[in-house]
């Protein structure tokens, strides 16, 4: 959308400041999303009272009539629309905002892109949208839709476009990445037509289901030759199959542990996170200790952790027996300690170790990267290490980063012995 605008003679700045045009892109993953999306707009119109007002994204789909007694919001566009949202930006002040909302489709989609700005570093690449999981708690099917893909050609012009612009490392996003299943081929299909591209060093998957992930990626993770990173984000939810069955999810425990250590075991250095969700309606005591045990017994790098919200329209939202908020903020903050806790200790088990990372922009004196498993590294040099990938020696965890020593620069091209033997 900033590209469209810029390209159309727009001057894009900072969140806050003066603007004659805002688009405001919303969440409705939770009550208190929908909330501060209200808040945010509310502001913005405090303070730019003159200025065409779009909101567009889950929560313009879901929730538009509340945004439509918002004084001073222009246009509310849903998840179908809002990337055309610049054919709508001219129509000028109105009393009433405009309400685009269309039926989502299953179709495969395409996005149009444009743009010729550099990027920096990493950039995320949408290759699907919607879910047709049905989980109890969720409202996301209903915000975005059906399951569906992006053209394959549609998505590889755009990650070529974004080598030319500078990028290494790619991101895969969606809603369910692993459903994508396009004309064209599946994930393992863009996985692998994404890997040619000259310029890409770097691809890494972000969250997806334990149900759809193919085992397919393990021997392109163990590749040096292939851009896949060995990532895994991989949500569990709850640890306990009580709550599980009850969240609709389509795995038990077991059937969960046992995938995540065919991964763990099959790829070298894999860095597996994951999500969960604290305060499910019928979490108890015993299930959430049982959700912290498994945690903790099993080889998780770290998790998110998510407080469980009443979402109308749910089926979690008609159940009884819920936790007050202090005790989900209880449980919540017991849960992100442990989390604290494994990553250090996941940190700590790459001490000694030569790594190659993808540098950013300084921060206070320092260059902050990522390795490819997901260890975040910071380095002292003179050198210009902006958006370079380079060898490092890990000394030491200090917090949540991990002290290094740069060694050399790698050549701007798919790193072969990503991570290698300590040195002597």
């Amino acid at each position: 959308m900033r590209d469209q605008l810029e390209k159309a003679g727009y001057d894009t700045v900072p969140f806050g400041e003066a603007s004659d045009l805002a688009i405001i892109n919303t969440c409705t993953v939770t009550r208190l999303a929908d909330a501060k999306c209200r808040n945010l707009i509310r502001s913005y119109i405090r303070k730019n009272p003159e200025a065409f007002v779009a909101v567009v994204g889950c929560y313009s789909q879901i929730g538009y009539k509340e945004i439509a007694e918002i004084p001073g919001v222009d246009l509310i566009m849903g998840n179908r629309e809002k990337l055309n949202v610049l054919d709508y930006v001219q129509l000028g002040k109105n009393e009433k905002p405009a309400i685009i909302r269309d039926r989502i489709t299953k179709e495969d989609f395409t996005i149009d892109f444009v743009g010729d700005q550099p990027y920096e570093k990493r950039a995320n690449l949408k290759i699907q949208d919607g879910c047709s999981f049905i989980c109890s708690f969720c409202i996301i099917p209903k915000a975005r839709g059906p399951a569906r893909s992006r053209d394959m050609e549609n998505l590889l012009a755009e990650a070529r476009q974004m080598a030319d612009r500078g990028v290494r490392e790619i991101v895969l996003t969606g809603v369910n990445i692993g459903t994508f299943n396009s004309k064209d081929g599946d994930l393992i299909e863009v996985l692998d037509r994404l890997d040619a591209i000259e310029g890409i060093d770097r691809i890494r998957i972000s969250s997806i289901e334990p149900t759809t992930i193919p085992t397919e990626l393990f021997p392109r993770m163990n590749d040096p030759e292939h851009a896949l990173l060995p990532f895994l984000h991989i949500p569990l939810q709850a640890g306990s199959d009580v709550v599980l069955k009850s969240m609709r999810r389509k795995y038990d425990l077991k059937e969960y542990l046992d995938f995540l250590y065919q991964a763990y075991e099959s790829v070298t250095d894999l860095c597996l996170g994951t999500d969960i969700m604290v305060g499910y309606p019928n979490e108890g005591e015993a299930e959430f200790e049982e959700t912290c045990r498994t945690f903790m017994d099993n080889p998780f790098s770290y998790c998110h952790v998510f407080s469980f919200s009443e979402r109308e329209g749910t089926p979690a939202a008609r159940m009884e027996d819920r936790l007050s908020v202090p005790e989900k903020q209880v449980r919540s903050a017991k849960l992100r300690r442990l989390s604290e806790s494994k990553r250090y200790d996941y940190y700590e088990a790459h001490v000694g170790r030569e790594m190659t990372v993808l540098f950013e922009d300084p921060k206070n004196g320092l260059w902050p990267g990522y390795t490819d498993n997901f260890v975040r590294v910071v380095v002292e040099s003179d050198q210009d290490l902006h958006n370079q990938i380079a060898k490092v020696r890990l000394n030491r965890v200090v917090g949540d980063i991990v002290e290094g020593t740069l060694l050399k620069l790698m050549p701007n091209q798919k790193v072969a012995n990503r991570t290698m033997a300590p040195a002597p």
